[in-house]
């Protein structure tokens, strides 16, 4: 997507870079299952959605893709259409999405929605007309490894997922690479997340200091490419599936979780948040866990 010169606030965190999970650790009360690392489950049972660049069908480190659709702009009219479609990835990144989930999630159903053409080019609307018929489809996980930078879509994006959060679709969205604002990882209604460098193929953070609410291994990944081959690449986009993958697996073993569960059942499984008792507090002061 086409990137904007407007600027964020302060203390937002894209990616960690320079840091690892004892740098941003989070203290944190016990709940049920914490502690539990990685969540179980295979996937098995739950409908994950690329909306992408497309899939490549029968690659070896995909397997499977149980349906492909794309979004169609009519030139003239501006209107857009969502049909069948049988021409596999136009570019490797949503392949490579779709590896990394089927990677996590073995036994998952997935299925692709093509928004993005050649060289990774894609509009808005397009963007959000793939993204409201896989919210409207009822997928159990929807990976949004893409973003946009133009802010006239941020109000009917913000409502879509919204709407697919209230309805049991989990929008899993992945931050800008660079420092600016974009839609729709930045709401809350959406699991976002951004990239870290730890060598651990399968550890997740979360993040203290949101809005990106969530680290996954993304920097220097092995993901499926085109033609059946496979590169090395970097990017919260390759950050995104793994979580997604995650929600796949926990959503096989509770299939009537909640967004606001699954974000739960994240956050105590992350690597970096840690429990311990409480300090005692006398009546009306406030404690700050956070510094100790």
């Amino acid at each position: 997507m086409t990137t904007t010169d407007t600027a964020p606030g302060p203390g937002l965190t894209w990616s960690l870079r320079g840091r690892g999970p004892d740098d941003v650790a989070v203290l944190a009360d016990p709940g049920p299952g914490h502690g539990a690392g990685a969540p179980p489950g295979t996937g098995r049972g739950v409908r994950v959605c690329v909306v992408d660049s497309g899939v490549e069908r029968d690659h070896p480190g995909v397997g499977p893709v149980e349906g492909s659709w794309v979004v169609v702009k009519d030139p003239e009219t501006g209107s857009t259409e969502v049909r069948p479609t049988d021409t596999g990835d136009s570019c490797g990144h949503g392949t490579a999405c779709a590896g990394i989930i089927r990677r996590t999630a073995p036994e998952c159903e997935l299925h692709s929605v093509r928004v993005l053409g050649e060289r990774f080019s894609g509009t808005g609307d397009v963007l959000l007309a793939g993204l409201r018929w896989a919210v409207e489809q009822g997928f159990d996980v929807v990976n949004l490894s893409l973003s946009t930078t133009r802010a006239r879509f941020a109000e009917e994006l913000h409502a879509l997922a919204d709407h697919a959060y209230f309805n049991r679709t989990v929008v899993v969205a992945s931050a800008h690479n660079s420092p600016v604002e974009s839609y729709p990882w930045r709401f809350a209604s959406v699991i976002s997340v951004g990239s870290h460098q730890e060598a651990d193929p399968d550890l997740h953070l979360y993040n203290p200091d949101p809005p990106v609410e969530f680290f996954a291994p993304g920097q220097n990944v092995t993901v499926p490419w085109l033609g059946g081959t496979s590169i090395r690449t970097t990017g919260n986009s390759f950050a995104t599936p793994y979580i997604s993958g995650l929600c796949a697996r926990l959503l096989s073993v509770h299939p009537r979780m909640t967004a606001f569960q699954l974000k739960n059942a994240l956050y105590l499984s992350a690597a970096n948040v840690r429990f311990g008792p409480r300090h005692s507090t006398p009546a009306g002061e406030v404690c700050d866990d956070s510094e100790n």
